[in-house]
């Protein structure tokens, strides 16, 4: 099966694929060995993840800050 990736960097899932997962909105998307990998989230899972940050005092200002650390060019 194929999927054509828009303009807007979107994909549709084919839908024999996606009516493998009933009811799920979101995937978790990452990259290994080269190749796109989808795994099926529930919402609970990210409420989960987000009231342990929120606990921890890790704001979303936080994150973007550590991403921009974790990309700069070592010196």
């Amino acid at each position: 099966m194929l999927a054509k990736r828009t303009s807007k960097n979107q994909l549709t899932l084919p839908k024999p694929v996606a009516d493998q997962f009933p009811g799920t909105e979101y995937f978790d998307v990452r990259v290994e060995r080269g190749q796109i990998v989808l795994r099926p989230v529930r919402i609970d899972e990210l409420d989960q993840v987000r009231a342990k940050l929120d606990t921890l005092g890790i704001r979303s200002r936080d994150v973007a800050d550590a991403v921009a650390w974790a990309r700069a060019p070592k010196r």
